[in-house]
């Protein structure tokens, strides 16, 4: 089974630093890193940006379709107001399917703010206590979101196309 999780940190390229580190820990089999998208909010932007982080070919991958949604839901689509409502409210619905419900959206919305960043990381097997152990106080994120249920995990897979 999978975990998605999310992580918030306090700098704007904290997000990068600690998937570059995840990276590592991965050469070592200590994570199984099956996707990753960043968002990164610099200073002075009016909107953070948002990529995906990780080669969408390997086992798993969720793909920039399911990235792009959740991201234009949490990020985008309240800039743009009254004229997406009924489409922010289709993916807000579809979004719940997988337990990403309208207090996280909103809890996120709040958390990442100017100056900060967020990791959105799919993960397979996980040494706990190395992974926690190979990140400083420092530079470990804020946790705002945690795993799916197997149920959410195989309709998210099955919705946007991710490799098995």
């Amino acid at each position: 089974m999978s975990t998605l999780t999310v992580w918030k940190f306090k700098t704007a390229d904290g997000a990068d630093k600690a998937l570059t580190k995840l990276g590592e820990l991965q050469k070592q089999q200590i994570i199984q890193v099956l996707d990753a998208a960043i968002v990164s909010w610099p200073e002075g932007r009016k909107q953070p940006k948002t990529y995906q982080a990780m080669n969408t070919v390997g086992a798993g991958a969720l793909g920039g379709a399911f990235w792009g949604m959740l991201f234009g839901l949490i990020f985008f689509a309240p800039l743009l107001g009254v004229i997406v409502g009924a489409a922010t409210g289709a993916l807000s619905g579809r979004l719940t399917d997988y337990g990403i419900n309208d207090d996280f959206i909103a809890d996120l919305r709040g958390k990442v703010t100017e100056g900060t960043s967020a990791l959105f990381l799919l993960t397979g097997q996980v040494t706990v206590d190395k992974v926690e152990a190979a990140f400083t106080p420092e530079e470990r994120g804020e946790l705002i979101q945690s795993n799916l249920s197997a149920e959410q995990e195989a309709k998210l897979r099955e919705d946007f196309g991710a490799e098995v």
